[in-house]
């Protein structure tokens, strides 16, 4: 017989499962990230060419895609959406009365 596990569902945010600041913030930009390290690998990009195409030396291309998010403002991570052709929209909206606090969340389409 195996031992019992024990363990803690997450919520669905690593960040605020982690109890870090801005945990909404941090959850949003590792999706923008996603985005930006899937469009890259989709375009077979070197990281040279990606940090022609947005405008940064390599080092800092290999940054972001090694995860270190705290080093880009999400207004920087939304040029570099835009620098490798996608629009970036920001909806507001009210959140439902019966969730305590509003989020930040981030949604991507094709």
């Amino acid at each position: 017989m195996s031992p019992e596990l024990d363990y803690t569902e997450s919520s669905g945010n690593v960040f605020a499962d982690l109890e870090l600041e801005d945990a909404d913030e941090l959850l949003a930009k590792a999706e923008i990230v996603r985005q930006i390290a899937s469009i890259i690998e989709h375009r077979h990009l070197t990281q040279s060419a990606a940090a022609e195409i947005l405008g940064v030396r390599q080092p800092h291309v290999s940054r972001l895609l090694n995860g270190h998010i705290e080093d880009f403002s999400m207004d920087r991570l939304f040029s570099f959406l835009r620098a490798l052709g996608r629009d970036v929209e920001i909806r507001v909206k009210k959140k439902p009365k019966g969730r305590a606090r509003a989020r930040l969340a981030v949604a991507t389409t094709g």
